[in-house]
């Protein structure tokens, strides 16, 4: 299989900088206050909850297409938690709070939830990885 795309980013750790090759992206990084920081730029948690978000509701809109569903109303919002392991190391979990429009059923609108965490990259890259937790708002 080969890459429909591919991304090219250069950081130099949480504190400095994160830049796109192409430039599009070039952003100040900074531990948040809740971990010493002076919060005064982004951090990784912040960049791949909205990766996650924007992905997830993109893979959202395909699914909704093939199931002939508008979704146009639809908000999906990631909160990425930072935790430590039992290794002295560290990993992440995922609460992907979708807000569906009062029109989608909420039985239809858990079954969409579903098939589009088994469609979304960013769902297929963390599945087994790290914990999940879908929620319809």
């Amino acid at each position: 299989m080969s890459a429909l795309y591919t991304a090219v980013a250069t950081a130099s750790g949480r504190e400095g900088r994160a830049v796109t090759s192409d430039g599009k992206l070039d952003v100040k990084l900074a531990h948040p206050v809740e971990l010493g920081g002076d919060g005064a730029g982004t951090n990784p948690e912040q960049l791949f909850a909205t990766g996650y978000a924007a992905c997830f509701a993109s893979a959202m809109q395909l699914v909704a297409r093939q199931q002939k569903i508008d979704v146009s109303d639809v908000s999906v919002t990631a909160e990425v938690g930072l935790l430590k392991n039992d290794t002295g190391g560290f990993g992440l979990e995922v609460t992907l709070r979708v807000e569906m429009p009062d029109s989608i059923p909420a039985d239809a609108g858990r079954t969409l939830l579903d098939a589009t965490h088994q469609v979304c990259p960013y769902s297929n890259a963390t599945r087994g990885n790290i914990p999940v937790n879908l929620v319809v708002e």
